[in-house]
């Protein structure tokens, strides 16, 4: 199996996970200048937002990092089923003194559409383009290689691995349960993930051609050998770079992930219709419970699952605040990011 240097060419093969809204172009560069892979999520971004992360982030490093896109197919309305489950939550909503909105809307966009982003992305020609929840047309694809752009995309499962490697790509993110945030499932519809990560990066190495990059629940320099003893050719780290003070984590995220419940975590689908794992709060113990109707689709039920966590904010209620965190969270270290990539590298060198 090729390394990760045939993905790309950086001196350490560790990947700091895209996370967007948390990931910022100052996080980013500072991974990229100490030598690892920084990356910034926008899979909420207009192509304009887009464009200014991506400057922004070349402003501040010359090495590569990644760019982070969402590739879920688009919500399909049904207003049965969005009625419910706005019914479902204006308990909640009143409780703040607040009123749910009257109707959900598509909060993110998808790439799998947005010709504009594809056009600024081959003009803008980024080091590295990974794709989250599932992949663009075999056409955009081609495109963006012949570019010369590099390419990746998570999987949590064979099945899903092996299209990223029939689509041609140049790695795969195994995404095992552990990990912090949303799920890179391509259709949630067929259940949560079960993977964990060591057994995924096994399989997935042992049967796809392509190198193989393990996600989930690595905190540290152990964390990242034993991936690497399995198979992997690198990692992706998303929440051991949270408390970093390049991150835009607020300070109630950062006070949560040192806390003494911090190992609590669990995931749910309830705050924005996809899979993802979190801090237990009350999303967690009220909303997710056995009286929930069915859910809309994704992103539709972020757009209430947003308006809630405002809701509660402004009253100083902290407990629907969805703060994503990986199963290693008490392992959590809080140093600036290019001060985190030496003492991994340290780590993962020790005898």
């Amino acid at each position: 199996m090729a390394g990760f240097d045939s993905i790309i060419k950086v001196s350490h093969p560790i990947i700091q996970a895209p996370m967007a809204g948390t990931s910022t172009p100052e996080l980013a560069a500072a991974v990229s200048n100490a030598g690892a892979l920084g990356s910034i999520g926008l899979g909420g971004s207009s192509v304009a937002q887009a464009q200014a992360w991506i400057e922004h982030t070349r402003r501040l490093t010359s090495q590569p990092f990644n760019v982070n896109l969402f590739c879920h197919r688009p919500a399909v309305a049904n207003a049965q089923v969005e009625a419910g489950w706005l019914a479902h939550l204006a308990p909640y909503f009143a409780e703040f003194g607040a009123t749910a909105p009257s109707r959900l809307e598509a909060a993110y966009p998808s790439f799998v559409d947005n010709e504009p982003m594809l056009a600024m992305l081959l003009a803008e020609k980024p080091a590295v383009v990974s794709f989250h929840f599932g992949l663009p047309d075999p056409g955009w694809i081609r495109a963006l290689k012949t570019a010369g752009i590099r390419l990746l995309a998570t999987a949590t499962s064979l099945a899903e691995a092996e299209a990223i490697t029939a689509a041609g790509l140049h790695g795969i993110v195994a995404q095992g349960i552990e990990a912090g945030g949303h799920s890179g499932v391509f259709s949630p519809e067929a259940g949560k993930p079960d993977y964990g990560v060591l057994a995924l990066v096994r399989v997935l190495a042992s049967r796809c051609d392509l190198p193989v990059i393990a996600a989930g629940g690595i905190m540290d320099g152990r964390g990242i050998r034993a991936a690497l003893a399995s198979g992997a050719c690198g990692v992706q780290m998303g929440t051991a770079f949270v408390l970093c003070p390049e991150s835009a984590a607020d300070a109630s995220y950062r006070e949560a992930l040192k806390g003494a419940t911090a190992d609590r975590t669990r995931i749910t689908s309830v705050i924005s219709g996809r899979p993802a794992r979190g801090l237990v709060d009350r999303w967690w113990l009220d909303i997710d419970g056995a009286d929930a109707p069915e859910l809309p689709g994704y992103p539709m039920v972020y757009h209430a699952g947003k308006a809630l966590r405002a809701a509660a904010r402004k009253q100083g209620n902290q407990q629907f605040n969805a703060h994503w965190a990986g199963q290693g969270v008490p392992l959590a270290r809080e140093m600036p990011a290019g001060d985190l990539v030496r003492v991994l590298v340290g780590e993962m060198q020790e005898p």
